[in-house]
């Protein structure tokens, strides 16, 4: 039996392929820059291998962020009554953010300037997603 990941492993994990699909960046050529490979950095990113200290400081040079970036709104390890630590995001937003296509979604979503169209967009996701059936979250 293999043991879960840590939840702020995790959380650093997808800011890490967040920040890095923001710049385009494979998941070999950030290997290369740290002298690693591309599976390396994929166990990185799904939080199976914790990331050390001195290597969480060159992720963040190399993806042009602060280190504090890398935990912002991340799990702080104490638990509120709803189950989230205070003031982090459930995890499925940061998941949906460090896919590429919630990436693009976003990106796109934050241009338009008509709020009476963003309501009308957030509707119809809505929408088809009740379609789809219950929230599985």
């Amino acid at each position: 039996m293999s043991k879960a990941p840590n939840p702020v492993d995790k959380y650093v994990g997808s800011r890490v392929r967040m920040r890095r699909i923001m710049l385009g960046m494979s998941q070999e050529k950030l290997g290369e820059a740290l002298g690693l490979t591309f599976q390396q950095i994929q166990k990185y990113e799904k939080g199976t291998n914790r990331v050390g200290a001195s290597r969480i400081q060159q992720i963040a040079e190399i993806l042009q962020v602060p280190v504090s970036f890398l935990f912002e709104g991340g799990p702080s390890g104490v638990a509120g009554p709803d189950g989230f630590a205070e003031g982090a995001s459930p995890s499925y937003v940061s998941d949906f953010l460090a896919t590429s296509e919630g990436l693009a979604l976003t990106k796109a979503f934050t241009r338009i300037t008509d709020s009476k169209l963003c309501r009308s967009i957030v509707d119809l996701v809505e929408q088809i997603a009740a379609r789809e059936g219950p929230d599985k979250r």
